[in-house]
């Protein structure tokens, strides 16, 4: 079912408004306004989404909250996610950071800070729970989700990232390679020239990204 590029954009405008937590809280806010509440999209369908998304260098749940854009509108409607999400905190945060400097010496304002933060740790616990739940509903995922976390939380290193990504995806080949898969379910949506296009952009992307920041290095 498709959706209008307005009704995308304000489904994500009013999560901008009220998703607090960061990426992880925000992958859990996604799966119960448009997995439980609305069913844009199936359980195993966003899991696909979320794995995809955390493999991607990027912020997940900006990538996560497109990737919906996407699926139900096209490229209008992954931009009007973008926006409609991003809107919000973008705002708040130019505001925040013009008070900053008024606000930092009021114990008061510090100390509503801080009732965010611990705030802030509740809801990506329960958006941890959640995402468990749907993405872990067996005992071979819990057990490469757990040793995984284990991995990272001993060696907090970028290689040890890229290793446990690369060993989980082999896992997974090897336990679940026997399982059917719905050619409908693994058919992405969309035509081969804006797979094109956002190839282009991204090779186009890589290679600008070094002069961007020797120029941003020069200025500073």
């Amino acid at each position: 079912m498709r959706h209008s590029i307005l009704e995308i954009f304000w489904r994500f405008l009013m999560l901008g408004c009220y998703s607090f937590g960061g990426p992880t809280a925000h992958i859990g806010y996604f799966h119960k306004e448009f997995v439980e509440r609305r069913k844009w999209l199936g359980e195993r369908d966003y899991a696909d989404t979320v794995a995809l998304c955390q493999m991607l260098p990027g912020p997940a749940s900006s990538q996560v909250g497109m990737s919906i854009g996407f699926e139900r509108a096209g490229l209008p409607g992954a931009i009007a996610a973008f926006l409609g999400f991003t809107l919000p905190s973008a705002l708040i945060m130019i505001l925040l950071a013009l008070g900053y400097s008024e606000i930092s010496g009021i114990p008061a304002a510090m100390g509503m800070l801080q009732g965010i933060k611990l705030f802030a740790v509740a809801v990506v616990a329960d958006a941890l729970i959640k995402m468990g739940k749907s993405l872990c509903p067996d005992r071979p995922r819990v057990t490469i989700a757990v040793l995984s976390a284990g991995a990272m939380l001993l060696l907090p290193h970028v290689f040890t990232q890229i290793g446990v990504i690369v060993l989980a995806a082999a896992f997974g080949f090897i336990i679940y390679k026997d399982q059917s898969v719905d050619d409908e379910h693994a058919r992405v949506k969309g035509s081969k020239r804006q797979a094109c296009a956002a190839f282009v952009l991204f090779l186009a992307g890589l290679l600008l990204l070094p002069f961007i920041t020797g120029m941003a290095n020069s200025t500073s």
